[in-house]
This record gives structure tokens, sequence and C-alpha cells, in this order.
């Protein structure tokens, strides 16, 4: 069929771009232009990348006036046609522009950017270039000064030359670069490049056999015998090689290749290869585990599911240790028996390694790996595996959701509860609800694994309430190698302090710690802060030291000695003297993992403390070293955020302690005892996962609060039924759904009275239509706002910052009357400083 016209949402972002704009197919492209493609289009004077939504064959405008694509960017369309359509439902539901969802499903390699080539021109009518003299010179009628005329001769000599690199080469001379462009003697074209080429590496083979290449050996002379001996050499490995491997192997120059290539004896080629990172690694294999019978009833209920090629949710409840891990491999080995592809979320990269060495393990080359810490040409490169159906499985962090499969018949998303599942920047979608369309979308399986799952989860799979989101509730209770869950005791703080223990470190905590250090087991210390001290503080006049662009206190940081914003970045030398009132009484408050790591040196010389928090996992591959000197027993103590807190399996681990327990209860979070006791559980589990049997410790100022108890029995139950009681009164999720919208402006009175603004056309609308009311009444539609007041971090990078929460249960479009109003809120006020961010069932309220 023949398409005349197609629908392309340009990458442009704003909101007068958020539609798709239709181009002619040129003759050349037909065939090729298919949904998803990426071309290039002409948007006003330049040259933009966009992707195609549809094909049609007529078009109702007029031709005449409709401008064609320029160029098809990639002959396989980088987004299958099912990802265009969920980028669509998350333009809806997220309330995020088209072309912002279709970026998150794309490696970064691919969002290339217009660039402007130079060229001779074309000769024309008026104002020709002429005929080139003998010497190359140009005819005298252009007149070109000798200047101009040096430009002109490299161009001509270069081909195509980049605008940007003939202004480095001539520089100083950008007029006469102009004015040649608009004389019409040099001819100025944008193409779009991406930022990163397939990547290729030179190989050369002997190009004669038989009597030839006895021929080509017996015709060379004395002062061409190393080009001889190169020629032996690919005789006689009979395959091509990298030129680096000639090169290095005969100690012969590359010139020396060249010139036997100029004779036809080699063949020298750019052969395509694919950057691996794990290309050095070597995986231990591992076979299938024998089923335990709780395994077994997973795996027969996902199996059943994936065997009829269905739709279905699975919600798998397994304490730690339980062996959910073992269940997702032998689940996706089934898949892949199918002929079909899985995806696996994990929700951090601290969690990526120990994943990638079970997965690789058991399947070897069939597992594409895609996380934030790989280069830009290996992340790339992974993707493309996906896309060209070279592995079955890939494994990664949240955006992994968008993995091209083109027939995927399961998605694992491991520890479904971790917040981290929800991206904080547009769009704002959540991976869950991703890969639950996406599940829907190619009639595969999805399984849901956590021993917290979170709140909105299990109450789905309990009330089976929702339609579009009812996941079957499956149970493992047991640890398959019979080891029990560490016995868990909670230590109150305040009694420590009243005995005279000012250390962070409770008695009862330094003696576990001193046992293990005898018994040559390893301990893992976690603390949800990293820095050395949260807050620097004058004793004299009360000054904390503060980021001068976001109202939150600096923290102070050891091995650098600075002080520094964890919002903006910000960072200062710490002071030694107060900057206020000059005192000497300079002290420094709370406790980060720095600090802990200096007191542990000087309670137990000699200890050996790997440390793992934002400030020592920053080089590629950290994390995977830190974790693999642990697990070589190079440290004795493992001290991190929540990097430590979960997924990790160290036999050896028989004591966990939790410096500071309450330090996530404090946040303004009404997910705050949720996320608490997560944790808790979470980090509990990684002892006694073994023989061995475990302990925990978790240290509080909070000892008689209902998530600290729950958590310390391992109650999972009890905590959900007293935290949902309180969710039920408050009308906070699953009891309804939530949106927080954020308006930000540098002027603190024109943001008040835009916030106001918003609000109150927002209660206006929501009045006419019916909705708003309060969510007490017994209406099965109801929706209620609330504020706008001053967000808990009013002002970030020197933006202050309100916002507004909406309440609604029921089938109300919601989303699409806040989007609504924002846009008219933007159109009223027509100042690009003001922003509006719409957060769909926000993980994070501050």
């Amino acid at each position: 069929m023949k398409y005349s016209m197609a629908k392309v949402i340009v990458d442009v972002p704003s909101r007068e771009t958020d539609r798709p704009f239709d181009y002619l197919i040129p003759d050349g492209m037909q065939g090729w232009i298919e949904v998803g493609s990426r071309v290039g289009v002409p948007f006003g004077r330049r040259t933009v990348q966009g992707f195609v939504l549809s094909l049609h064959e007529h078009t109702e405008l007029d031709p005449r006036r409709m401008k064609p694509i320029q160029e098809l960017l990639d002959l396989v369309p980088p987004l299958p046609a099912d990802l265009v359509k969920l980028a669509e439902w998350m333009s809806g539901k997220y309330a995020c522009s088209m072309i912002s969802a279709l970026q998150a499903m794309i490696p970064s390699a691919l969002k290339g950017k217009a660039e402007r080539y130079i060229s001779l021109a074309e000769p024309g009518e008026e104002e020709s270039i002429g005929e080139a003299e003998a010497d190359g010179l140009f005819a005298a009628p252009l007149l070109l000064t000798g200047e101009e005329e040096e430009i002109v001769r490299y161009v001509q000599a270069s081909g195509q030359v980049t605008l940007d690199h003939l202004s480095a080469h001539f520089p100083g001379r950008a007029g006469e670069i102009k004015g040649l462009i608009a004389r019409g003697i040099l001819a100025e074209t944008q193409m779009i490049k991406d930022k990163v080429r397939k990547k290729t590496v030179k190989t050369v083979a002997a190009a004669v056999s038989g009597e030839a290449a006895e021929a080509a050996l017996a015709s060379f002379s004395a002062q061409a015998k190393r080009q001889k001996e190169v020629l032996e050499f690919l005789l006689e490995v009979g395959v091509p090689l990298s030129l680096q491997e000639v090169l290095s192997t005969l100690g012969v120059t590359a010139g020396t290749v060249h010139k036997l290539a100029e004779k036809g004896f080699a063949a020298i080629t750019d052969v395509e290869v694919f950057r691996d990172p794990y290309k050095d690694r070597r995986f231990k294999g591992s076979a299938p585990l024998v089923r335990t019978p709780e395994q077994e009833v997973v795996y027969g209920n996902v199996t059943e599911v994936l065997d009829a090629r269905q739709h279905g949710v699975f919600l798998l409840h397994g304490v730690t240790g339980s062996g959910k891990t073992e269940v997702y491999l032998q689940t996706i080995e089934r898949c892949i028996e199918l002929g079909r592809q899985a995806i696996v979320l994990v929700p951090e990269i601290s969690l990526t390694p120990q994943m990638v060495e079970r997965f690789k393990g058991r399947f070897g080359g069939k597992v594409a790996v895609m996380h934030s810490r790989l280069s830009t040409g290996e992340r790339y490169d992974e993707w493309r595996k996906i896309r060209e159906g070279r592995v079955q499985v890939a494994i990664g962090a949240r955006s992994a959701v968008f993995a091209p499969f083109a027939d995927l018949g399961l998605i694992v998303m491991d520890e479904e509860h971790e917040t981290s599942y929800k991206q904080e920047e547009t769009p704002k979608y959540h991976a869950r609800d991703v890969a639950v369309f996406r599940a829907r979308q190619h009639g595969a399986a999805v399984i849901l694994g956590s021993a917290t799952p979170s709140l909105e989860s299990y109450h789905a799979a309990r009330s089976q309430a929702d339609d579009d989101f009812a996941p079957l509730l499956l149970e493992m209770k047991q640890r398959p190698l019979g080891s029990r869950l560490p016995g868990v005791h909670i230590v109150d703080m305040r009694e420590e302090l009243r005995d005279g223990n000012r250390s962070m470190f409770s008695r009862k905590l330094h003696e576990g710690i001193a046992s293990r250090l005898e018994r040559g087991e390893q301990t893992v210390l976690f603390l949800n802060r990293r820095g050395y001290s949260t807050f620097v503080m004058c004793r004299t006049c009360g000054y904390v030291a503060g980021c001068p662009e976001c109202d939150i206190s600096l923290t102070y940081h050891q091995k650098s000695n600075n002080l520094r914003c964890h919002y903006c970045g910000y960072a200062v030398p710490a002071p030694s003297v107060c900057p206020e009132c000059g005192s000497e009484h300079i002290r420094y408050f709370g406790t980060g993992t720095q600090r802990v790591e200096g007191e542990l040196a000087k309670l137990f010389p000699g200890i050996r403390v790997i440390r793992m928090d934002v400030d020592t996992t920053t080089e590629k591959g950290s994390h995977e070293k830190l974790l693999q000197a642990f697990r070589e027993k190079k440290g004795d103590v493992l001290l991190g955020t929540q990097m430590v807190a979960k997924g990790l399996d160290f036999p050896d681990v028989t004591l966990v302690g939790v410096i500071a327990a309450d330090t996530a209860l404090n946040f303004p979070d009404f997910r705050s005892a949720e996320k608490t006791f997560q944790l808790l559980t979470q980090v509990a589990g990684r002892a006694g996962r073994h023989q061995l049997p475990g302990e925990v410790f978790i240290q509080t100022y909070m000892p008689d609060h209902y998530s600290i108890v729950h958590a310390s029995r391992h109650d999972y139950l009890s905590f959900v039924r007293e935290e949902l009681n309180h969710r039920k009164t408050l009308h906070y999720p699953p009891y309804s759904k939530l949106i927080l919208v954020t308006l930000s402006h540098e002027q603190l009175p024109l943001l008040l009275r835009m916030a106001e603004n918003f609000t109150g056309d927002l209660r206006a609308k929501a009045q006419r239509l019916g909705w708003f009311g309060s969510l007490d009444r017994f209406a099965a539609d109801a929706l209620d706002i609330l504020g706008p007041v001053a967000s808990p971090i009013p002002r970030i990078k020197n933006r202050y910052r309100f916002q507004c929460m909406v309440k609604y249960r029921g089938t109300l479009d919601a989303v699409r009357l806040v989007r609504e109003t924002a846009a008219a809120t933007l159109e009223q006020l027509k100042d690009a400083s003001l922003q509006i961010s719409i957060d769909v069932d926000p993980q994070m309220l501050m």
C-alpha cells in the first residue's frame, strides 16, 4: 500500500507543538517509512527530529502547501508500533507531552540534534560559481577576496563540512562565511546527527588464494619483506582479523598493511562490533533448583498464563530469602522455551551486579543489561541487541520497561514496592503501571515481587476492586534452606542516653559487632543519610549553614572538608569560624555514613569498613567492586544507605544494625510509616539467609511506633491492617487517588498569586462539573482540593515553590481537568519563568 502522508510528532518541547504535524512522504522513502520511524523534518527555518505516529493514503490538505520529510534516520524504526501506542497512553495518564513519553523510550544516543553543514552551492542561472580553472581556482566574475577564496577552496576540498568545524578552522571569519552563503556561493543544509554511532573496527583478510596467492608471494621484492610476512600470516590464519591484532602480533605499521591492500592482496573492511560491558567477565553457570511446594504453586500459576499467551498480573508476596529470584529464573526459562522474551526490572543499580550474575549465569548471552552506569555507547548497543532480536532477556532499572521486544511474554518487577520505580522528572511515569499496560498489549504475564508489597498493590490484590489492576496474590512464607528469619531487637536510644551512653552505637550493637569480629562473621550497618553531619551550627549565635539557592541546610562531608547541598549541588569549604558572629564554636550535628565510618575505626581498631553511598559509588563499576570485595570477605562491615538495605545475599552476614530507624518517620509524607516498615524489614532480611543464624538491632527514639514494632516481628499483615485504617480515615491511597501540582517561579509574590488563581480556577471548574466536595460523602465519584501551600522545601535552585493536592476517587477524569487548568494558567500569565509540574500518583511529596 502506498502512503502519501505521515503524521509526525516533532521534538520541540512546548505546549503549542504537542500535536502531530502532517508531512508528505517522498517517493524514495515509500516502503521505508513506518509507524515509529525516526525522521528529520523541516520545522520553521530549521530541521528537527520527529517520530511517525501514523501513515495515511490521502490528505485533506493541499499537498502543494505541505513539506516533505527530509530524511529517514533509521532503516529499522527504533520504536515498534506498540510503544507508540504506549506513549499515547502515557501522555494521557501522566499529563505529559507526547514527545517526552517517546523520548523516555529510546537510548540517549538516538536523541539527535540538527547539525548545520556547508558545501559548495549548485550552480544557478543568475549567480554561478563558474568554470573552475585548471589549478582549482574559481573564475574571476565571482570577485572573491583572498580570504573568501581560501574558505571556498577549503570547502571544495572537503566536499562537505560542519559549520562549527568551518568556523573553528577560520576563526574571526564569520562575516565572510555568512556573505558567501548569502551570495549563493556556499550552501547550508541541516541534518540530524545522533550522539553516538555504531562502533566499527577495521579487519584485514587475505584477498587472494590458491595459485593467485602463490604468485603474489613470489612477486614481493626484498624491500617488501614485511608486506610478504603480513600476507603469509593472513593466509595461514584464513579468517579476517582486526587490524590492531595484525599490527601488534607482527609488529608492523598500518602503512605496511595499507600498501598490501593497494596491491589487491589484502582487503581492509569496517566491521560493526557491539560494545559489551561484560566482555571480560566470566559468569558461573547455574542449573535450576528443585522447586519447593510454595515455589511450585507460584510457578504453576504463572506458566499457565504463559502457555495460554494470556494477560495476567501476579503479586508475589514472599518473605526475604524465600527464593523469589529462583522463581523468576524458572518462569523466564519457560518464557524463552515458548519463543518469547522477558524483561526483569530491579529498583536500583546496587541490585544490578548480583542480578546480572544470576541471570548471565543461567542464560548467558541471551541477556542484555540496561542501567545508567553504562556508557552511552554501551547502553545503545545493549538496546540494539534487544531491537534486533539478538537477546531474549533484558534486565535493568526503571526505563528497561521500554525494552523494544517484538513478542514480550513476561515482565518481572523485583521489589515492586520501591519508590525508585516512579520517575520524578517528566514524564513522571510509574514502571508498574507501564509494565501492566505493556503486558496487556502483548498478552503477557507480570510478576510483582516483594517481601513488603506496596499498600496499593496489596489492597488491589485483596479487594479485586480495580478492573485495570487486580493482581492475583501468591505467597511464599518459608525460606527454602530451612533458615529462620532473624531475631530482631528494638533498642530504645533514650534509655542509652539516660544511662550515659552518648555514642551512636548502643551497647548491644557494640557487643554484636565485637562478637562478629571475633568469629570472623560479617555485619551490615544501615543509615539512610550520607555525608558526615546533617548540618553545621554555631553554638554562640545559632547560625546554621544553609544553601543560598535552596531553603535547606548544607551537609558536611569530611573527606572533601566542604559543605554541600544535596538538591542543587552547591558546595563551599567548611568554615572554621562562624560567618555571622566570628565565633569558633562551630559544631557538627547529626550523623551521616562518613561519621559512622570514622566512629567504627575509633571503637574497633583495624576494622575493615566498606562504605556504600552516593559519594563512594560515582565511578563506573564501583557498586560491583564494593559488593564483590565484601563477598570475598575483604571487609568486616558493609555500611551504607538504601543501597545495602535490599536484595543483597551474603552467607556470612549474621548481624544487621540500623543506626537511626526514625529518619523516614519525620518526613512530611503520608507514606513515611510504610517506607519505614519496608526499609526495616528489607534490611533485617540481609541477616541469617543461609546456615548461620541472624540477629538485628534497630536503634530508635520512637520504640513504640507501630511501623517499628511490626517490622521487629516480621508481621506484614498486622502493619497493613493498622496502616490501612489510618489511610481510610484520611482518604489517602489506596482509598483515593492523588495528583500533586507544584508551581515554581523566581518571584514569590507573583508565584503566590498564580498558585491561588490556579487553585481557584480548579475548584470552580470541578464545582461546575458537580465533582467538588468532601471525600467523606458517600458518592462514588468525589474530588477534593488541598492548598495552595508552600512546598516542604519552599525554594530550590532560587525558585520558590507552592503546591496543591488533588484527592479524588471513582471514574472522574481529574488528570485532564488539572492539565487543562494548568494550560489556561500558563496562557493567562504568558511568562515562561512560571513552571507547573503535574505529578499523577506521586511517591514523593517534598
